[in-house]
């Protein structure tokens, strides 16, 4: 599979993408959306929207996702067998507070 996940360095949605990657063994690129304006201005492109995670798997754009939404996928396409592995960190939560604190600390907006 060819799969890039447009990612934040540090949130709590994109760190449950990564978890589901993990989890499955998935050779992925994380595409850091928040340090490279022209990953961002390709991610709204590729998804239409702003909002991230977004991750495209074999050229098919899954915006604004969760990483239980990215297992969702992955196992209703039969792209990956199930498995018990218990994910690294949640895979369905926000940024925790500590996460918006770094952020604010550095801002870049691009728009």
């Amino acid at each position: 599979m060819n799969i890039r996940c447009y990612l934040k360095p540090s949130c709590g949605w994109s760190n449950g993408v990564r978890a589901i990657m993990a989890k499955y063994a998935l050779n992925y690129q994380d595409v850091d959306i928040i340090n490279s304006p022209t990953n961002y201005a390709e991610m709204v492109e590729k998804s239409g929207q702003r909002l991230s995670p977004c991750v495209e798997i074999d050229g098919v754009m899954l915006p604004d996702i969760s990483g239980a939404e990215v297992e969702q996928y992955l196992l209703a396409n039969k792209l990956v067998a199930p498995n018990d592995k218990a994910p690294a960190v949640p895979i369905d939560a926000p940024c925790t507070d500590a996460e918006h604190e770094k952020m604010r600390v550095k801002t870049i907006r691009f728009f």
